[in-house]
């Protein structure tokens, strides 16, 4: 397959197959007309892991209708026992809705829209090809992750995808279009496209609209696309040489999800062949300049503390580490936000005590969510704390931190237009360093695509 030229085989024309970027064009599956959408799509699996509170109250929605939530396998339920026999009734339950025809087929790229908090994200759903994809450090494929890969987090990932006949994606991949050419118009075609949903979210999540694509607009994005990716024009853009490997397609949300998919098709390669649907992933791709398109920072909170926390912050950094305290969460958010200089700021929730800033000089990592991190690996792996998770929100971090025996840290955000200069010119970030977007304007499960 001519991965580096716009020449397509008849094999890829007839499967919509744009090798040279890196791309084909899908059949998606939607549920049928008259099927209740606002049950019918589900957040991403992996938000709210620590308020189950929050996926009760989507059963509760749900209760027998036909569900994503019957789709897809909740993160919040991952350390439960029946996890098994879970993951058999999610890959039941994709034969049922394909043979009973709540799901139906739709051919073509699709145009989305998602508003929430008052500001509206545009996007392209469409599928990658995992050939072009490599999520190792120091990757430069055409499709690269901008945070560190954990492979350990793969296997449970892979089982619920292995054996699974069709894919949802929570994916958003990025792209970095300044002049809002591949979108955009799309944008300002909608009027005219095909309307296939348009609906409210659950759980104040707000409204998804999807639109088909016609084929004329789909040529004039693969253009669009193949201008972006040309080496000449990627070189001018960055400031770097023309030999360096072009970097079109930047993880947004769902790395892990797109490392699984990666990681089942090289399983399965040796044996299906280069032709098989399993060599694709259907993502939702969406422009970083984007105005409805916000980064927030990831928050860490630590439950069920095992040692002295700020003792272990002060053997580690040693004659590096400032601790402030401070009266409030206001006040912790306020210092972090706004600091600057080269020392590293950081917010302490609990552990102890109630609000407080560190400062971190001559740290070992170029942002502040990287030096924490390795602070944190190392003190999780030493039995530290019962476990992490990383949460969206000053709300969330505060209120989860201050129960007792747990402890967060608050981070600021990283702006978005440093993002795919910082990947091109240092690798992938530090896990969990950005989000698009807090918990409850993550993607929704909307569309499916067979995978066996």
């Amino acid at each position: 397959m001519a991965f580096h030229s716009s020449y397509q085989s008849p094999l890829e024309i007839s499967m919509k197959i744009i090798g040279d970027i890196g791309i084909q064009i899908p059949q998606v599956y939607l549920p049928k007309h008259g099927t209740d959408l606002k049950k019918w799509a589900v957040i991403a699996c992996d938000q709210f892991t620590s308020e189950p509170e929050y996926w009760r109250e989507v059963e509760k929605i749900v209760g027998n209708a036909p569900s994503t939530l019957n789709l897809t396998f909740p993160e919040v339920y991952l350390e439960k026992s029946d996890g098994g026999a879970r993951i058999k009734d999610v890959q039941a339950t994709m034969r049922k809705y394909m043979d009973e025809g709540i799901l139906q087929p739709h051919d073509g790229l699709i145009y989305v829209e998602r508003t929430v908090s008052g500001k509206t994200r545009k996007g392209i759903i469409l599928c990658l090809d995992l050939e072009r994809y490599d999520y190792n450090k120091g990757s430069s494929s055409l499709i690269r992750a901008t945070e560190g890969t954990i492979v350990d987090r793969l296997p449970p990932r892979m089982k619920i995808r292995e054996g699974a006949a069709m894919e949802l994606p929570h994916i958003l991949v990025l792209i970095d279009d300044p002049k809002h050419t591949v979108i955009q118009p799309l944008t300002a075609a909608r009027s005219g496209l095909e309307k296939l949903y348009d609906f409210d979210l659950m759980l104040d999540s707000g409204h998804l609209a999807g639109y088909a694509v016609s084929t004329e607009l789909e040529d004039q994005v693969v253009e669009a696309l193949r201008a972006l990716a040309d080496p000449e024009t990627f070189a001018a853009k960055y400031g770097i040489g023309k030999d360096q490997p072009v970097l079109l397609f930047a993880m947004g949300d769902g790395n892990h999800s797109l490392a699984t998919a990666k990681a089942i098709w090289e399983k399965m390669k040796p044996e299906v062949g280069m032709d098989h649907p399993s060599r694709y992933a259907l993502v939702e791709i969406e422009n970083v300049h984007d105005d409805g398109l916000e980064f927030e920072p990831i928050h860490r909170v630590l439950f069920g503390l095992k040692k002295d926390l700020f003792a272990e912050l002060q053997k580690t950094f040693g004659a590096n580490f400032i601790y402030t305290e401070v009266a409030n969460g206001e006040e912790m958010i306020q210092r972090v936000d706004s600091a600057e200089g080269e020392k590293q700021a950081i917010g302490l929730v609990g552990g102890g005590r109630k609000f407080g800033v560190i400062e971190i000089a001559h740290a070992s990592s170029n942002l502040a969510v990287g030096t924490i991190q390795s602070f944190l690996d190392t003190f999780l792996k030493e039995g530290g704390a019962e476990k992490i998770d990383y949460v969206h929100g000053e709300d969330v971090v505060e209120r989860l931190a201050l129960q007792p025996g747990n402890a967060g840290f608050y981070l600021a955000g990283m702006s978005k237009s440093e993002l795919f200069k910082t990947v091109i010119l240092d690798g992938a970030l530090p896990r969990k360093t950005f989000s698009m977007g807090e918990a409850r304007e993550k993607r929704f499960y909307m569309e499916a695509r067979k995978i066996s």
